[in-house]
């Protein structure tokens, strides 16, 4: 078969390991072809669509919530409520509805995670969100950039009321702890330091 590649060569092409290739075409995010002997194997058309370098006629439009913690469920509900109202009024069929329920600050959430492979993968034309928050709390230029590189359009209905306060409170509160423990660690090590000095003196 002529411009094919096997899981192995495709893997290597576009910096991917093998069992990477061999889960995305388990969940459907990449599906690999099969050969009359049962093999799998990868086309050129296949790299190109990953590259970018052919744009997709069609992509799927998905809506993308997040709340924090478990007792703002009631906001995962307004949130998708408010979605389904803007998708009623701008005529837009979703195909899919993704949640998760995790901080900001975290980037190995579930529906996240397989959100940003199906979007490296060019699958996915629109993501809709209640606010640019909803997605990351920090860093979201870097996301705008990368779909935009895959051809994702980024819809941010922009509500400040879709995106509560007290989530900034406690991300923010977590980024002080963390760096407050760097410190003391680093304080630790200087008086270790210090004090074995003090020794071979």
């Amino acid at each position: 078969m002529d411009n094919t590649y096997t899981p192995k060569q495709f893997g290597q092409l576009i910096g991917k390991s093998v069992n990477t290739l061999q889960k995305w075409d388990r969940k459907g995010i990449l599906k690999a072809h099969r050969a009359p002997t049962n093999r799998r194997y990868y086309t050129h058309d296949q790299y190109l669509q990953y590259r970018g370098l052919v744009a997709q006629e069609q992509g799927l439009t998905i809506v993308y919530t997040r709340v924090s913690g478990v007792t703002q469920k009631p906001d995962l509900t307004h949130q998708i409520k408010m979605i389904e109202a803007y998708c009623q009024q701008h005529s837009i069929k979703v195909d899919e509805w993704m949640s998760d329920i995790g901080s900001g600050l975290n980037y190995k959430r579930k529906h996240f995670n397989r959100l940003m492979e199906m979007v490296e993968l060019g699958q996915v034309k629109r993501i809709l969100m209640a606010h640019r928050d909803r997605l990351v709390r920090f860093g979201y230029d870097y996301f705008e950039a990368f779909c935009e590189r895959h051809h994702t359009e980024l819809v941010v209905i922009n509500g400040e009321y879709l995106s509560p306060e007290q989530e900034l409170v406690r991300d923010l509160m977590a980024i002080v702890t963390v760096f407050s423990a760097r410190l003391n660690g680093l304080r630790s090590y200087r008086k270790v330091l210090k004090d074995a000095a003090l020794h071979k003196e």
